[in-house]
């Protein structure tokens, strides 16, 4: 097996965690959703409802206004992603990290509930939902099953809390071990999956659309993140993409990576733990975020 040009990916050790930088990030995190309620939440005092309304007018139909979300959002996530060497020499990489997420996050909470509130809009292409209610089996829990697959293909950044929240230096990571091996990119085919699954679920052409423009910021996100990643690493982004694909499993069937003997250890790891019970929280918590939708009426 050759030597590691990047990080063991989804590694968590217990003895390596810090109490205090845990109370931090417990009580950042609390402080954040304290003041997001009233400038941003709030249906009486909140920015995201004035915004999903500019939006929705300048929009000639919903799906179109999801189009102007996840653009808007496409160019705020991306454009700090891509000015990030700049702003950390500007104004460090924790206070930097602070304004990516105070921006990016709110209009991701956006994206997700103007999409549970039209989910259905627009045309209805086909409704497979039928067929569950004249009892043939399989079909629900095929689409649970997939959107269940499609949160282990979470990016492997997203496991390094600390980090999201500044609690720790944030850092531009080159993972190689886990999801990556199988996909340099994971959160792209991840969403892929996802799409896939409530694309057939909902059959609406609001989510045709949706997933049309989905799946063309992640194809975007694959270009830009491998421009970020040379940027940052240079030679080693070099050899690890030498030996890595876009495409799921295309570098295993072309003797370009090989998966070790114990690969299944690379997964048994607690953060995969924690996304397997985020995502049964998840699925149970479905009631609750479409009346919390529709309370917000974005």
């Amino acid at each position: 097996m050759p030597a590691l040009q990047g990080e063991d990916a989804a590694a968590f050790s217990l003895e390596d965690q810090s109490l205090s930088s845990w109370v931090k990030f417990s009580v950042l995190l609390a402080g954040v959703f304290a003041l997001l309620y009233p400038i941003w939440i709030s249906p009486d005092t909140g920015l995201g409802k004035e915004l999903a309304a500019l939006l929705s007018s300048v929009g000639s139909s919903s799906e179109v206004t999801m189009v102007l979300i996840l653009t808007l959002f496409g160019v705020v996530h991306s454009g700090l992603a891509a000015l990030r060497p700049q702003g950390e020499a500007l104004i460090g990489a924790r206070a930097f990290r602070v304004v990516f997420a105070s921006l990016s996050l709110p209009l991701a909470g956006l994206a997700v509930m103007y999409f549970i509130n039209h989910r259905y809009d627009g045309v209805a292409l086909w409704n497979i939902r039928r067929v569950c209610v004249l009892g043939l089996p399989g079909v629900h829990s095929t689409v649970w099953a997939l959107s269940f697959l499609s949160f282990y293909f979470l990016y492997p950044s997203t496991f390094n809390l600390l980090e999201v929240a500044a609690v720790d230096e944030p850092r531009l990571h080159l993972w190689e071990t886990g999801v990556a091996r199988i996909t340099r990119h994971p959160q792209a085919f991840g969403q892929f999956v996802w799409c896939a699954a409530h694309a057939a679920w909902v059959g609406s052409s609001f989510m045709m659309v949706t997933t049309a423009a989905l799946l063309g910021y992640h194809a975007f996100g694959c270009w830009h993140g491998d421009r970020r990643l040379e940027r940052e690493h240079g030679e080693a982004f070099r050899a690890l993409r030498d030996r890595t694909s876009v495409v799921p499993f295309q570098a295993v069937w072309e003797g370009r990576q090989r998966l070790p003997p114990d690969y299944w250890r690379e997964w048994a790891r607690l953060p995969y733990l924690a996304i397997t019970l985020f995502c049964f929280g998840t699925y149970a918590a479905h009631p609750a975020m479409q009346q919390a939708a529709y309370w917000l009426g974005w």
